[in-house]
């Protein structure tokens, strides 16, 4: 996670957030990082960029979001849940899901968290191969919310950086929020701190911390604890999604940072920091998961910060997929195949 402040940035307003795209409907490519980016239709929407190096591609909503509305293996399917039915849809009264990957500000409420996403999107090349989207400014929250995505020249390695700027005139207080919405049928894979043996006696521990609790979870009041999606091992928490299930959700203070989700022999990973000493919302958690029966939500937070007018707050994920990874049957198959992964 990358945290800055920055000042005088109240000038987005009405300025560079109104510049148009960048990128022409011809496909370019940037030599320096070896990527194409054209703009492509998708699934209903006409603007879209494409970003590909030939190994890898994300293709990010330029009608509505941003959303990051497809992240692949060229020969690969799509690792993120889209709703067809919200498909190519712009101008809608109330705030859509659509799928993919998004920015939000927390902690969750119902009316700033659901600002809506579904007007135009600007995008532009800030630095080589780094692409900043922006929707208009969110005046009613004073928000304004950017994505800055960074796809590696080679291999699938992303870096995404979720911005939330101050414009108005008083402080706000927020955490940045990163989701991903991830494709049905999948598990996901959590891992868990090394375990240590009790000291015994306070004279055999090697340090005060021996006997204090190093996870803390949040548990919302729809987890059930024998709910057969969940499986609790020894080095990981699994997930399953199902389609025939209803919503369930934890949070953890995870300080490892590195979380799984395999589907179709596909390993999705998102890596994030955890930063000491900071508040974090939910009662202390930076990583949240969330599924019912259409997909299931990998987040993670950033601290919950009071911004001054023109201060910025960045969140930082990092992504990977790694094809051919086939079925992991228990937590020994887990730890052979997706573990060194998720170190």
């Amino acid at each position: 996670m990358t945290l800055s402040f920055r000042f005088g940035l109240v000038a987005f307003v009405g300025l560079s957030l109104s510049v148009a795209s960048t990128f022409a409907a011809e496909p370019t490519v940037n030599a320096q990082r070896k990527l194409s980016m054209e703009k492509v239709a998708y699934k209903g929407w006409a603007n879209n960029l494409k970003i590909s190096n030939g190994e890898a591609e994300l293709i990010v909503t330029l009608d509505i979001g941003p959303r990051v509305i497809s992240y692949r293996l060229n020969d690969g399917e799509n690792v993120f849940k889209n709703y067809a039915e919200q498909m190519g849809r712009t101008g809608e009264s109330e705030w859509q899901i659509r799928g993919g990957h998004r920015v939000w500000a927390g902690p969750e409420d119902k009316t700033r968290t659901y600002a809506l996403d579904n007007s135009p999107v600007t995008s532009r090349e800030i630095a080589p191969g780094v692409i900043r989207f922006a929707p208009g400014p969110d005046t009613e929250y004073s928000m304004q919310r950017e994505l800055d995505l960074a796809l590696a020249p080679t291999g699938s390695k992303v870096k995404a950086t979720h911005r939330i700027t101050n414009i108005g005139k008083e402080p706000i207080e927020l955490c940045v929020w990163g989701i991903s919405v991830m494709a049905p049928g999948g598990t996901e894979i959590i891992p868990l701190p090394p375990k240590a043996p009790h000291p015994g006696s306070p004279k055999n521990a090697r340090s005060a911390a021996d006997f204090a609790p190093n996870q803390l979870f949040s548990i919302w009041s729809y987890l059930d604890f024998s709910d057969t999606r969940w499986h609790w091992g020894s080095k990981y928490i699994t997930l399953k999604q199902d389609s025939k299930k209803s919503p369930t959700k934890l949070g953890i203070a995870h300080r490892l940072g590195k979380i799984g989700y395999l589907n179709n022999g596909t390993l999705f990973v998102s890596s994030f920091d955890y930063i000491e000493g900071k508040t974090y919302p939910d009662a202390g958690v930076n990583f949240e998961t969330f599924t019912n029966e259409d997909m299931l939500e990998i987040e993670s937070l950033g601290p919950v910060l009071t911004l001054k007018p023109g201060e910025t707050a960045e969140h930082v994920e990092h992504w990977e997929l790694f094809g051919g990874i086939g079925e992991v049957k228990d937590e020994a198959e887990i730890d052979a195949k997706i573990g060194p992964k998720l170190k």
